[in-house]
Order: C-alpha cells, then sequence, then structure tokens
C-alpha cells in the first residue's frame, strides 16, 4: 500500500519540521522504519511515478522526451502519449498472485483510453488522469474528469468542487473514505490487496476540507499536509480495527520533491538545495517510511544543519556538466553548497569510482521509446467514456499535433 504525495523532505516532524503537524506520519515511523536516504527517479510527477509502477527508470519506461533539451516532461491534457503497453506495472505483476488492485487519486500516467489505470492491470480507480489545474473554459480547454473505474462521474470545479479563493475541497475526504471501503470489502473477501492512494492536495492549487482549513501555522499548504496526515493516520488505523495490521506493508513516500516556486503554498525540502524540477537533493530525495507491525523493527530519524544556494550552480542556466562533474560530500554538506574541488585528490577517487558505472549504464541501456514528445489540443479530456450519461461530452477540435515545449 504505497502513499504518494507531492510533499518534501522537510515536511515531516520526524525529520525537523518546526510545526509538528504531522503526528500519524512521525507515529508511524516510530513504529517502522524511516528511509532518511530514500530517492525518487525523477524529480517531477508523472515519470517519477511510471518508474514507481514499473520499478524501471523513466529513460527505460519511455517517459522522457528528446525535444529540444531532452529534459524532464510529463503529462498534461494536451500530451498524445502515455505509459507504453510494454511496461509490465506492479498491480499486474500482483493480479498473478490474486490480489485485487485500486488506484485513488491522482494517475498521471496518460489520459487518453489506453493508457488509463483499468487497461495497465488496476481493477478499480477513483480519482483523475491529470492534476487538478483549473478551472478551464469549456470551450478551449475542458475541466479535468474525475473516474469510478472505467466511466467519468463529474470533471473538477465543477461536480467535484474546489474553491480556488478560500482553498476548500472534500477530495481528500473523497479519496480517504474510497481506501477505507476498498481495504474493508478486500478483508472481507479474504483477498489479498494493493492500494495505490495518490491524493494531490499538497499540489498547487492546494486544497484542505473545511474541517482542517486554517489549522496550520504554515498556512494553506499546512493545513492540505494535516489533512493528509490524519488520512494516513485513519488507514493505519483501520488496519488494525480488522486484525490485518501484521498481514499489511504500508509505504509513505512523495512523487518529488516540495515545490519552491509555490512559495508560501509550497512545502519545504529541510536542509537540502533546490525542489521539484531539479536533480538537486532538495528535488530527488524524499521522506519515507516502512510499516509493517511484527515484521520491520522500528526505526530512527536524522536531523541535518541547513543548506544554502551554491553561486554559480544553482542558476536558471542549463549547464553540460558531464564532462565534469559536480560533486559533494554530502555527509559533510547535506545541502549542497559546496562543490569538492575538481584539483583534489578526493574528487579524482570519487571519479574513477563513478566514471566505470556510468560507461557500463551508457553501454547496457536500452532506452525506451519517449512518450512525451508530442502534444494536441483534440487528445484532451473533450468526451471521456461516460460523459454522455451526464451530458458532460464537449467537441473537440480538428487534429493539430505538435512537439511539446519543456521548460523543465
Amino acid at each position: 500500500m504505497p502513499s504518494s504525495l507531492q510533499m518534501g523532505w522537510g515536511d515531516l516532524g520526524v525529520l525537523g519540521q518546526p510545526s509538528k503537524e504531522t503526528p500519524n506520519l512521525d507515529a508511524m515511523a516510530t513504529q517502522g522504519m524511516l528511509l532518511p536516504n530514500f530517492y525518487t527517479a525523477n524529480p517531477l510527477c508523472s515519470p517519477s511515478r511510471a518508474a514507481l509502477l514499473t520499478g524501471r527508470l523513466p529513460i527505460r519506461n519511455g517517459f522522457y522526451t528528446t525535444n529540444a533539451h531532452a529534459r524532464n516532461a510529463y503529462t498534461p491534457q494536451e500530451i498524445v502519449g502515455g505509459i507504453s503497453k510494454d511496461e509490465i506495472l506492479l498491480p499486474q505483476m500482483l493480479k498473478k498472485k490474486g490480489y485485487a488492485s485500486k488506484i485513488i487519486g491522482k494517475w498521471h500516467l496518460g489520459h487518453r483510453p489506453q493508457y488509463l489505470p483499468l487497461e495497465n492491470g488496476f481493477e478499480e480507480w477513483f480519482g483523475a488522469p491529470n492534476c487538478h489545474f483549473g478551472p478551464y473554459d469549456s470551450s478551449n480547454r475542458p475541466n479535468i474528469p474525475v473516474y469510478n473505474n472505467s466511466e467519468m462521474v463529474g470533471r473538477y470545479y465543477e461536480e467535484f468542487v474546489i474553491d480556488r479563493k478560500t482553498g476548500e475541497s472534500n477530495l481528500t475526504e473523497i479519496y480517504l473514505m474510497e481506501g477505507l471501503d476498498f481495504i474493508y470489502r478486500q478483508t472481507m473477501a479474504q483477498r489479498p490487496f494493493f492500494l495505490y492512494w495518490a491524493p494531490d492536495a499538497t499540489h498547487a492549487p492546494v486544497y484542505a476540507s473545511k474541517h482542517f482549513l486554517g489549522r496550520s501555522q504554515r498556512g494553506r499548504y499546512g493545513d492540505a499536509v494535516m489533512e493528509l496526515d490524519y488520512s494516513v493516520g485513519q488507514i493505519l488505523s483501520w488496519l488494525q480495527t480488522l486484525s490485518i495490521a501484521n498481514n499489511t506493508f504500508v509505504f509513505f513516500t512523495s512523487d518529488n520533491g516540495a515545490a519552491l516556486m509555490s512559495g508560501i503554498n509550497g512545502g519545504s525540502n529541510g536542509p537540502f538545495l533546490c525542489g521539484k524540477e531539479t536533480t538537486f537533493e532538495g528535488g530527488m530525495r524524499e521522506p519515507a517510511i516502512a510499516w509493517w507491525p511484527g515484521h520491520i523493527k522500528e526505526g530512527t530519524g536524522i536531523n541535518f544543519c541547513p543548506g544554502q544556494d551554491v553561486p554559480g550552480v544553482t542558476t536558471h542556466t542549463q549547464t553540460q556538466h558531464t564532462l565534469q562533474p559536480l560533486v559533494f560530500h554530502l555527509g559533510q554538506d547535506p545541502g549542497e553548497k559546496f562543490p569538492i574541488s575538481v584539483l583534489t585528490k578526493e574528487y579524482q577517487d570519487v571519479l574513477l569510482r563513478i566514471s566505470p558505472i556510468v560507461e557500463h549504464h551508457k553501454r547496457t541501456l536500452i532506452a525506451g521509446v519517449p512518450q512525451l514528445n508530442m502534444c494536441d489540443l483534440a487528445v484532451m479530456n473533450w468526451a471521456p467514456a461516460g460523459c454522455e450519461k451526464l451530458d458532460k461530452c464537449l467537441k473537440a477540435p480538428a487534429s493539430d499535433p505538435w512537439k511539446c515545449d519543456w521548460s523543465h
């Protein structure tokens, strides 16, 4: 049961957040194992999630782009591609062992019919194919649909309200109830299950339910974190109530570091440098907790000293570091403030160790076909399955594909 949220390493009390507003996650870490050196496969949501479910790097599973500077990409409404049929996803593997599987929340691996969760191993789904951006004008861009299994049951900002002014929405509450119901049904059926609980309340535009709005010292983002923390606590408590905690492995993590560009509506990456969309520690190192009573011994926390920006390194220009890579001593410099000088013996020793590994990777890499190169307004969520029952079908424009322009 992994839980994937857009939260930073420094958002948890157990990892040093001064507000101490995550009592359930902190308790989960105390009862289980805290992984302070856990890394995501990519500092952006879609490729990170593709890696989580396939166990393969984005360059291998196709969740990358070769457009222009060939860096990160994700799956907005206009993306043509999605998760490749050549990939084997975790629910497909577990299905062979008799597991029921459900995804709740954001999918983000392609929104066209052939890419949706039920076509890729999941038996159930309640959530959305894209992030909750909006609201949109129905004539130029449709609002994102919310699905119950194979058919939409409404759209964000319409049937599923997100108040951009107040930040109020009960989506996380709905996702929690869906999760508890799924766990109960599988327990009663005595069937093993895989629940991928992936709310996105901490992703801009941030939201929380009425009960949590205004409670946090950290503003609206903190409200969202508190509700997610509460929800995780409810899930763990439910497992114990149903007497299946000792037979259920739970893993909590985030898809990428906190989005520092969101300012006060973004999270904290603790002492680490930068955040989402960067390959510095703040973008790649995530909070992670493993919980399995009776099987996983109690873990411990860690508390690093604060870090700062690195002059000449954390710039807005793209610099080629392949021939002379930046190397940091993370034990002594967790904030990546001081690159090791290329003239030192320490640097040369590290280079001698990592260079053969890099070259072996290059020689043996079989890259997946890039899925995130092409965009087309005609493929957006104009008429998802089930729209006709709700009178929610919209007319799509004529197809006019182009190469997506990625700024990441």
